[in-house]
């Protein structure tokens, strides 16, 4: 027998204000086809005056305990993956933490920019398998609307505030195989993170606590971006496949960082994924950050797509640079 990290629950939360793009245009130099052209995106959801990050993760892990059929006592990890935390301290998870109610166990945030949730998937993954964890709470929520420059139009018009949470708990599963030499139980097969803070400035914000003592807003480099995510994409869901013995037509769902449609389908074109088995959701939810692969996952969860038993590739790739990749059986 053996510890496996399985996803019991999942759940999500967007604002309550949606902005077309139409919408958008009649604030920025922009127009729907200029930004459905060269990203894919339809609208985006922006956080109202005096909502914050904790109240959209506090949101989605409600929907997510609820989904699992757990209460918060019986979580003993929160982990909430954010580039736009409540404050410079305390962490956003302490703050969802208090608000369930939770008295036990431990909380922290984890800063990977886009590529937060797969990195936080590796971090919850280990600390159940090596026996410091049973049941972790995991959140991607941002309010990235808060770091934009709204003037900017190569940017602003990327970019939406959501949150998604997953709870997951360790179980013990067999060790069979089957017959491709991998577990064919339920759960997380495997996590791969990597960075390469070499090319920070291709995609970063312009202050901090430390240098400017400012909030600061994000700069982009989108064409290189564009060049580096699909190049360590690639790389990574390779990486992935080969740890596992899998090939790529084992997978039955692609659930990847929404940050542009190009990348995406260039992504799936590479894996050689036809479109019917890519969950999109950038059109609707834009670029959420370290929210994204959360609220796509419980979008095609919810509406009955990914189904139990199937082999989901989750991946994502962010500012730092950030990549990752997981494997999970649902």
């Amino acid at each position: 027998m053996k510890i496996r990290s399985e996803i019991i629950g999942c759940g999500s939360y967007l604002p309550e204000r949606c902005v077309s793009n139409d919408e958008l245009s009649k604030t920025v130099d922009t127009n729907d086809e200029w930004i459905r052209s060269r990203s894919g995106i339809e609208q985006r959801y922006i956080a109202a005056e005096g909502e914050f990050t904790s109240d959209l993760a506090l949101a989605a892990s409600r929907r997510a305990l609820e989904h699992a059929g757990i209460d918060a006592s019986e979580i003993d990890l929160v982990i909430c993956a954010t580039t736009t935390p409540d404050n410079t301290f305390p962490s956003t998870a302490t703050k969802v933490q208090h608000k369930l109610g939770m008295t036990n166990g431990a909380a922290f945030d984890i800063q990977a920019v886009c590529s937060g949730f797969v990195y936080g998937l590796a971090t919850a993954d280990n600390f159940i398998r090596c026996g410091q964890a049973k049941t972790v709470l995991l959140i991607g929520a941002e309010t990235f609307s808060r770091i934009l420059d709204w003037t900017d139009r190569s940017t602003c018009v990327l970019f939406g505030d959501g949150a998604g949470a997953v709870v997951i708990r360790g179980a013990e599963q067999e060790t069979g195989s089957n017959g491709k030499g991998h577990n064919s139980g339920r759960g997380i097969l495997s996590t791969h993170i990597h960075s390469d803070g070499s090319n920070y400035d291709i995609l970063y914000v312009d202050g901090g606590p430390s240098s400017t003592q400012t909030v600061g807003h994000l700069r982009m480099n989108g064409r290189e971006v564009f060049r580096h995510a699909v190049t360590n994409l690639a790389s990574i869901v390779d990486e992935a496949l080969i740890a596992n013995n899998l090939d790529r037509s084992d997978i039955d769902w692609l659930v990847p960082h929404q940050a542009n449609k190009r990348i995406i389908d260039s992504t799936a074109k590479k894996l050689g994924m036809s479109q019917d088995k890519v969950v999109l959701t950038v059109d609707k939810h834009a670029n959420t950050s370290a929210a994204s692969i959360p609220l796509a996952l419980d979008t095609a969860v919810k509406d009955g797509r990914i189904k139990r038993g199937d082999l989901l590739l989750l991946e994502a790739m962010g500012g730092g640079l950030t990549w990752g990749a997981g494997l999970v059986r649902w």
